[in-house]
């Protein structure tokens, strides 16, 4: 699909669909740490109810500020599975995503959004249980200006962070990481060793054990 003012790019490696599971039970402190501490999207990026996780493959997104055009192509574009990843510029006081849109993106079966703007309609965004990060909630409405310049597929930067096609996106009540096939091949279980070492470390310190002798300080 080819659309005014796009740009496009080669298709890149996108992360297993293993990988994807195992990362699902994670949470994004552990991940983001055992990544050496990469991967963090800005602070700001939260979901819209705390219990709301998310785990897929990044589908990024590029749209001017306060217009929401190229959200729903990328709607039209996007694979079952995927997180829409949108970066806004500096429109973040505007809703650019909300029911109707929500919905359209459960029927294709898409894992969830993250977007550097705002959301509107959040309560039956939460009702219908799509995760959903945003930098907030904003009733103020978008345009659709069909020659506004964006993408849908080609790399974006989010904070620190460079998003592309197939990199996994990790989401929870703390704050949502991403990170590229290779380093989450390295990432994911590391992970999941850390939870499990926290485990133990729990234990100690219910058993009266000292901070700082569990952590040798």
């Amino acid at each position: 699909m080819t659309h005014p003012r796009s740009e496009r790019v080669h298709a890149t490696a996108a992360c297993a669909d293993d990988l994807v599971a195992a990362a699902a039970s994670l949470s994004s402190a552990s991940l983001h740490e055992a990544a050496r501490r990469a991967g963090a999207l800005p602070a700001v990026l939260k979901p819209i109810d705390p219990i709301m996780r998310l785990c897929g493959r990044a589908l990024p997104v590029r749209c001017p500020a306060g217009d929401n055009l190229w959200i729903h192509r990328a709607l039209a574009e996007a694979k079952a599975g995927e997180v829409l990843v949108v970066e806004t510029g500096a429109g973040v006081e505007f809703g650019y995503w909300g029911e109707i849109m929500a919905t359209a993106a459960l029927a294709r079966g898409l894992a969830g959004l993250v977007i550097t703007g705002g959301v509107r309609d959040s309560l039956r965004l939460i009702e219908l249980g799509l995760p959903t990060f945003s930098a907030g909630v904003c009733i103020r409405g978008t345009i659709k200006d069909p020659n506004g310049a964006g993408a849908v597929g080609e790399p974006i930067r989010i904070g620190e962070v460079v998003v592309r096609r197939g990199d996994l996106v990790f989401g929870d009540a703390d704050g949502v990481v991403v990170l590229g096939p290779e380093a989450a091949a390295v990432a994911v279980p590391a992970a999941a060793q850390r939870d499990a070492d926290e485990v133990a470390i729990l234990e100690q310190v219910r058993a009266g054990a000292l901070t700082l002798d569990v952590y040798k300080l």
